[in-house]
Order: structure tokens, then sequence, then C-alpha cells
């Protein structure tokens, strides 16, 4: 587990803009679980981040200087430089993550929105609902950390889409709003097993199985979710939290019922959709402004305190999208 001792808040030189480049003063940081990984020194979908340097991450900004046309002062833009108050791009530079900053249109939703339902937790909650499990109107779609950034948006739009959702969460506190989002059925893993609770949820709505599992967590719920598969269900492997800060084995009693239910797996990544965002914000705009779909974030206030929302992603403290404030 990272502790305090793991990050320095650092105070960098003021720049002088050069040819093409632009300052972005960021109004709004993500953070996200993902970040855990990239703290390992080993190979992985995304390089570690350097001993010295600044972290970076998800971020919404405005420009403020700019010696760049395409990127006029005042322009709203999302990019990877977060985790800093604010950051500098063009002019040759490479951006954080390689990813150069998006202008963000008028859909007259809040900006911190971007770094939620209409950007990574929303985007990846959709791709793996719709695209990766090719869940369908009509089934059963069981979710760990329903009360998460992805977890809460899967529940809301496969409700949205016509499907029944068991959800899962830690606490009273949480579950209660995960039925307040729509969920058929919820169950709180700090409650005791998770197997059992499953079983008597989808008898508590006339189901005798799941048809898709989106895994957040791994461990226990995965095994759960074997257990309770019907055949040909399909698993959108998102995350694995249970294992980021202390990697185990993972005892899979259930196993064996990916042959018999012929269970199809996958992983993936929000960045395997880039060539469908399109799809995702028409779609995902639709749902937001219909009110099927409803942000909620967890917001520290002030760089100072990216790293204890960053920790509070590994004890539960939020609820929805975790997010820093500028």
């Amino acid at each position: 587990m990272p502790t305090h001792d793991n990050f320095e808040l650092a105070e960098a030189s003021p720049v002088t803009l050069g040819e093409g480049q632009f300052l972005v003063k960021n109004l709004w940081l993500s953070v996200d679980p993902y970040m855990r990984g990239r703290m390992n020194d080993a190979k992985s979908y995304a390089e570690p981040y350097a001993l010295g340097e600044a972290m970076t991450g998800g971020a919404v900004g405005v420009v403020e200087q700019s010696n760049n046309a395409d990127y006029p002062v005042g322009a709203k833009v999302l990019h990877m430089g977060g985790w800093r108050e604010a950051c500098v791009f063009g002019g040759g530079l490479t951006p954080p993550a390689g990813m150069p900053p998006v202008k963000l249109p008028e859909l007259g939703v809040p900006d911190q929105h971007w770094l939620s339902i209409l950007g990574m937790p929303g985007g990846t909650a959709w791709f793996g609902l719709l695209k990766v499990a090719e869940a369908k109107e009509g089934e059963t779609v069981f979710v760990s950390a329903a009360a998460g950034a992805v977890g809460s948006t899967i529940v809301q739009v496969a409700k949205a889409k016509g499907m029944k959702v068991i959800g899962s969460a830690g606490g009273k506190e949480k579950c209660d709003w995960v039925r307040e989002l729509g969920a058929d059925a919820v169950i709180d893993y700090k409650a005791g097993p998770v197997l059992p609770q499953l079983t008597d949820a989808l008898k508590s709505i006339g189901e005798n199985g799941i048809d898709v599992y989106f895994d957040n967590v791994g461990g226990e719920h995965l095994d759960a979710a074997f257990a309770t598969a019907r055949e040909w269900a399909r698993f959108a492997i998102c995350g694995m939290i249970d294992v980021y800060n202390d990697f185990k084995a993972q005892p899979m009693q259930y196993l064996p019922r990916i042959i018999a239910c012929r269970i199809s797996i996958k992983g993936f990544l929000y960045p395997d959709f880039m060539g469908q965002l399109p799809e995702f914000n028409a779609d995902m705009a639709a749902l937001i402004q219909s009110g099927k779909v409803v942000g909620r974030e967890t917001v520290h206030d002030g760089i100072e305190s990216a790293v204890d929302a960053f920790l509070g992603l590994f004890d539960g403290s939020n609820m929805g999208k975790m997010l820093v404030k500028l």
C-alpha cells in the first residue's frame, strides 16, 4: 500500500511560452486505481512513473496563456497532465502519456463529468458492458465495485438498456446508493461471503444465473461469478483492485465452469476503443440529458490533497468518481 512517504509536493519554476505552446490551468484532477500499477517498475500496458518526476493523470483545465491559435485562451481541454496545477503543451513538447489535449465540446454538462461519466470511467463502463460483454436487453448483469466510478455507471447504463442488475458494494451507505441508482438487487461484500449473497440475490429477482459479469475486483467476486454463470456467459475484466497492493494467489474453486458453460472472458482497456468514442459520446450524452445516468463525485480540495484522494481509492472511501478540485 502506498503512503505519503512515496510522494513529494514540489514547486516548479515559472515558464516562458515558446512558439506554438500554451499553458493550461487545471481545474479538476482525476485519481484512478490503474495509477497504482504504474508505480511498479514492471512491464505493463503503460510505462511506469519515473522517480523524481511529476505524476500524470486525467485532468480538465482551461487555457490561460497561448501562442497556439488552435488552443485559444479560455478554451476548456481534457488532457493527461494532471497531478499538477498547470501544464504546458505544444511547440514540439511530448504530451504526458503521449495524448495531446482535447478541446471539450459544449454539451451543457459540468466540467468534471469529462473525468467521470463522460470520460475514461464512463467510457470504460459503456464499452465494457456493451462492446466487450455484448450485454443485451433482458439479460442479467452482475457488477462488482458497483458504488465506484465505473461500477455505478454500469448499473445505470444497464438499467437504461433494459437489463437486470445485481451490484456488489461495501457497507450500508454504498449499498443503499446502488439501489437508488436502479439496481434490482445489491449485496454487501463486507457483510459475509459473496457467493451465498449472490445466489440469494438471483432468487430474489427471479433468476437462476448471470449472463454478464463486469469485474472491477477479482478474487472472491470473480469466483462467485463463475459459480453462478449461465451457459454462454460473458465476463468483461476491467480491474482487479483486490490484488493491486498485495498480489496473492487467487483461489478459484469454480474455474472449471468455464468449460461446461462456455464462458467467454475478455480483458480490455479504455484506449482500445478510441475509434468508437463518437458513438459513446452521443449515447452517453443522451442518457445524461434524459436523466437516466447521473454522476456522483467524492471531491478533495487542493493539489495538496491529491495523495489522500488517491489512497482513498484503496480503502473504499469514495462513492462514484474520486476527484481533486483545484
